[in-house]
C-alpha cells in the first residue's frame, strides 16, 4: 500500500522531496502547505469501502455530501485517498480527485469524522489531492461545496458552476438536488 506524502517542500508539485523545505508565501490561487506527520494520508483500497460508506453516511443524511453507492466507491476506488489513525488504521477522513480532462479535476467527497475535525486532517486530505493533481499536470481543480470557507482559507477562489460544463454534463444532470442545488463552486489554479 502506497503512503502519500503530506509534508512536502513549499511550492513543490513535481513529486520529489527535498531534505530542507523552502518556504514561500502563498499567492492568490495557490494552497498553503501544512506540516502534518507523514504516513497519515494514503491511497484508499477496496477494503476501505465499508469505512468510507460509514464515514460519509452522516454527511449524506445532512445533504453535505451526495450519496455514493458501494458499487460507485468500488469502481472508482483509485480516485480516493483516506486519512487513517496511525495506531489502528481506522478511517478518519476521505476525499477523491475526479479528473474530467487533461486540464481539470474536481475535489469530491471530502469528509472528516466529526470528532476529529479542526486538527488539520481535512487540509492534509486536500493537500494530498492537490499533489496528485499537480503530478498529473492539471491546470485547475474545483469543488462544489456547502462549506466554501474551508476551501477559501486554503487558497481557492469563488467560481461559477457554469465554468465547469464537464461536471454539469457528467454529474449534475443525474443529481438528486439538480433543481434545488445550494452548492457553491470554488476553484484553484495550479
Amino acid at each position: 500500500m502506497k503512503v502519500l506524502p503530506v509534508v512536502r517542500e513549499q511550492g513543490a508539485g513535481s513529486g520529489s522531496r527535498r531534505s530542507e523545505p523552502q518556504e514561500r508565501l502563498a499567492t492568490e490561487g495557490t494552497a498553503p502547505r501544512s506540516l502534518l506527520p507523514e504516513g497519515v494520508v494514503r491511497a484508499a483500497v477496496l477494503a476501505d469501502v465499508p469505512a468510507l460508506e460509514a464515514l460519509q453516511a452522516p454527511y449524506v443524511a445532512t445533504g453535505d455530501l451526495l450519496p455514493r453507492s458501494n458499487y460507485d466507491l468500488c469502481r472508482h476506488i483509485k480516485e480516493w485517498v483516506v486519512v487513517a489513525e496511525p495506531g489502528d488504521g481506522s478511517i478518519l477522513g476521505c476525499g477523491a480527485l475526479k479528473i474530467y480532462s487533461a486540464e481539470l479535476a474536481e475535489v469530491a467527497g471530502l469528509a472528516v469524522r466529526r470528532d476529529r475535525q479542526g486538527v488539520g486532517l481535512g487540509r492534509a486530505l486536500l493537500e494530498a489531492l492537490l499533489t496528485q493533481a499537480r503530478d498529473h499536470g492539471l491546470a485547475q481543480v474545483f469543488a462544489l461545496t456547502r462549506k466554501p470557507d474551508f476551501f477559501l482559507r486554503l487558497g481557492f477562489a469563488p467560481a461559477e458552476k457554469e465554468q465547469f460544463p464537464e461536471k454539469v454534463w457528467a454529474d449534475c444532470a443525474r443529481c438528486p438536488r439538480q433543481n434545488c442545488c445550494d452548492e457553491i463552486a470554488v476553484a484553484l489554479r495550479l
